[in-house]
């Protein structure tokens, strides 16, 4: 099976979609974020409000909004990383973000940088070095209108040869 096949058949069948969550992120797992869509280039994931994600002002909290988002990018970057020519390490170097509107209902994040991520990478390992790379993500609500924007700086660096 193609690596573009394997990360549509994580967006296309949620069992899967939530045995991922479970055991890569649990905290995700409890949010209930979905990964609504996915290909090579974007991915698009969901958290929906409820109880447990509420803050004292009847929104959505920073912080379930952050995870979100980190995953709308992260989902990206692991897919890319997996199919890489060789072994590399990748972690989030900063983030910023930019909170425009209350989120009131279910957030969905995009990410459609897949392409500047898997250069970067692909980069990293040509030149043997560690690179940055910093990624956009948007969070919109059910009526369209933007709820939060995110920029991720991620590093991958090829892993050393124990050999």
């Amino acid at each position: 099976m193609s690596q573009k096949n394997k990360t549509e058949t994580l967006a296309n069948r949620p069992w899967k979609m939530r045995l991922f969550l479970l055991w890569k992120l649990p905290l995700g797992f409890l949010a209930r974020l979905r990964i609504d869509n996915m290909t090579m280039e974007k991915a698009s994931v969901s958290l929906p409000y409820n109880y447990i994600k509420k803050n004292s002002f009847r929104s959505i909290y920073f912080a379930a909004l952050s995870m979100a988002a980190e995953l709308s990018t992260g989902i990206l970057a692991i897919a890319h990383v997996e199919k890489s020519s060789a072994p590399v390490s990748m972690l989030i170097l900063g983030v910023k973000a930019e909170f425009v509107k209350k989120a009131r209902n279910r957030i969905i994040f995009t990410c459609d940088q897949g392409e500047l991520l898997e250069k970067t990478i692909a980069q990293s390992i040509i030149e043997n070095e560690g690179r940055i790379c910093e990624v956009f993500t948007e969070g919109v609500d059910s009526k369209g209108d933007v709820v939060a924007r995110f920029w991720f700086t991620w590093t991958f660096k090829p892993k050393k040869n124990n050999a």
